[in-house]
């Protein structure tokens, strides 16, 4: 009998354990209403439990009002936002995936567009429809580019009641039913801007060299975790480089990563870039296949903690390759899920891991087994 496949090896994260390795990333679907779930993330969310994934995201959601993304992004701010969330932890747990939460803030990202309506600043179309702005905030006052907000510089107070509402959203999380909570320190988003010496100038405890630019990520994922159980995990999302002359590098992000594992990180979530404008490639960096996996291999090797790799991983193969090569922990799929909600019982098969459907739900694969013995009707 031979080995099963690495990616449907179950993980043991503290005390729960995931099926197998494909997590579904969290993918912002800017169609919440005031902060708040509805049927469309049941369904969006509900279908990749069903379709076989370990572990499913909740997209990016803040944990205030004004750190959203879009004025369509979830949050939970709010104890009237939870019975929303606890639908779709709820599906997802009863359908054999864990449900995690992205907690987040956007920083001078906030309250931009929708991406279909251009993914900038707001503007008069945006006002039209109804999508007023708001002072974005950030670790200093500069922008993320030429034509966006000048971010209001948050002061000291501000940043303490920032983190006292990151345990406040994290309870709600968990009340919620999400056994993951995340923090989000990527994308050019808040804790991404303070980390970031392009966007972060400040002289004070929160500012200047990298002890003082990670002390936010810290302090905030520090708060986090006291109040997230000691039998469940808790994530990290870096962009584990800027890209760019003078930004954030991969050796920052080691260090980051190895005190971020003394706070009781369990793993870090290794994307890259956003600082001064979208989450993709930064200079230099070309877009290709696993292009982000070296961050999380070396994250891995050199901070000894798990890592997620993601970023254009879109064959079972492709997937299977990096956790055999000891490079990641977990492999996180997000546009391919879209593609293929059922990207993970697919890969199950192409890798022989299951050959007659039983990894499916009863409601489908029973069917498809059957479909199986007749499949020369099936053939054009």
């Amino acid at each position: 009998m031979t080995d099963a496949p690495r990616l449907f090896t179950p993980l043991q994260l503290r005390g729960i354990e995931t099926r197998n390795r494909v997590v579904i990333s969290p993918m912002c679907q800017y169609s919440a209403h005031e902060g708040h779930m509805d049927d469309w993330h049941l369904v969006h969310l509900g279908r990749f439990a069903i379709g076989g994934a370990g572990i499913v995201f909740a997209e990016a959601t803040a944990v205030q009002k004004c750190g959203r993304i879009t004025h369509g992004c979830p949050g939970l701010w709010s104890d009237s936002q939870i019975p929303g969330h606890a639908r779709v932890a709820q599906f997802v747990s009863r359908n054999g995936a864990i449900p995690a939460v992205q907690l987040g803030h956007a920083g001078r990202k906030a309250g931009m567009q929708r991406p279909w309506y251009g993914n900038g600043p707001l503007n008069e179309d945006d006002f039209a429809r109804g999508d007023m702005p708001w002072t974005p905030v950030g670790a200093s006052a500069v922008p993320v580019s030429d034509g966006w907000p000048v971010p209001h510089e948050l002061t000291v107070p501000e940043i303490q009641q920032l983190i006292e509402d990151y345990v406040s959203a994290a309870r709600r999380a968990l009340e919620a039913g999400y056994k993951i909570a995340e923090v989000h320190g990527a994308h050019g988003y808040l804790v991404h801007s303070f980390l970031s010496p392009i966007s972060n100038r400040r002289t004070d405890e929160y500012g200047g060299d990298l002890q003082g630019r990670m002390r936010l990520a810290l302090e905030i994922t520090e708060a986090v975790r006291s109040v997230w159980p000691d039998d469940l995990p808790v994530f990290f999302r870096t962009s584990a480089v800027d890209g760019m002359e003078g930004g954030w590098t991969l050796d920052d992000t080691v260090v980051l990563a190895r005190s971020l594992k003394v706070l009781g990180v369990d793993v870090v979530d290794c994307s890259s870039s956003g600082i001064a404008g979208a989450a993709t490639a930064g200079k230099g960096q070309k877009r290709q296949p696993g292009f982000q996996v070296p961050y999380a291999a070396r994250v891995r090797s050199e901070a000894d903690i798990k890592t997620m790799a993601v970023g254009l991983i879109t064959h079972p193969v492709q997937a299977e390759s990096i956790l055999e090569a000891g490079s990641a922990d977990l492999i996180a799929i997000a546009r391919e899920a879209l593609f293929n909600p059922m990207w993970a019982l697919h890969a199950a098969r192409d890798l022989g891991a299951d050959t007659d459907f039983r990894t499916w739900p009863e409601q489908s694969g029973w069917w498809l087994a059957g479909r199986e013995k007749t499949s020369d009707f099936y053939q054009p």
